[in-house]
């Protein structure tokens, strides 16, 4: 089996590869080559079923497609579907610099957060969408040079070290992403 993944990011492309391989077998996983739409749903959910019916609709093969952000509960849940722009560009770095500027007088008790992520699935039998939430905290630095976006400052609940500090197995273990992941995987296995 193979889906198009509708993103020009590799490194989701590895890390759906990595977590979907695992989950189901002989399903392949390509990137997407075609032209970015829009994004402008109000939701996850919506953002990301607009990239799987671009990606269907260009490719003609089943698509999947992720939405996430992280929210920030002294935010009121920001960036949230505005985490990759966040600082007005796409830079990981400045995103992480202006939220950590934005809560810098937050208790570390007050800090709480989540990683959000729907995963949208458009092909011929409908479309469908599944959402994983790894909650956590935002830290008071930067820390960690693995993963990527908001990892550097993501300490999920029950750990005392940022996301970008996990190795890259138990990350793919227990976040949003693969949260949402394995619900996609059920369902394809079922279907």
């Amino acid at each position: 089996m193979k889906l198009v993944l509708a993103t020009h990011n590799q490194h989701k492309v590895g890390e759906f590869n990595a977590i979907l391989g695992a989950l189901v077998p002989n399903l392949e996983i390509i990137g997407y080559d075609g032209p970015e739409p829009i994004e402008d749903g109000l939701t996850f959910a919506e953002n990301a079923l607009i990239k799987a019916r671009a990606a269907f609709e260009h490719t003609g093969l089943g698509a999947i497609a992720d939405d996430s952000g992280i929210a920030v509960e002294v935010l009121g849940g920001s960036p949230g579907i505005f985490s990759a722009r966040w600082s007005g560009s796409r830079s990981d770095e400045a995103n992480r610099r202006l939220l950590l500027e934005q809560i810098k007088d937050v208790r570390p008790a007050n800090r709480g957060a989540a990683f959000i992520c729907t995963i949208a699935l458009v092909g011929v039998d409908g479309e469908m969408t599944f959402t994983g939430i790894w909650p956590g905290s935002v830290g008071l630095e930067e820390s960690g040079s693995a993963g990527f976006g908001y990892d550097p400052v993501f300490v999920p609940e029950g750990f005392e070290v940022s996301a970008a500090e996990l190795e890259p197995a138990v990350k793919n273990s227990m976040s949003h992403r693969s949260m949402a992941l394995e619900q996609l995987a059920g369902y394809l296995a079922s279907n």
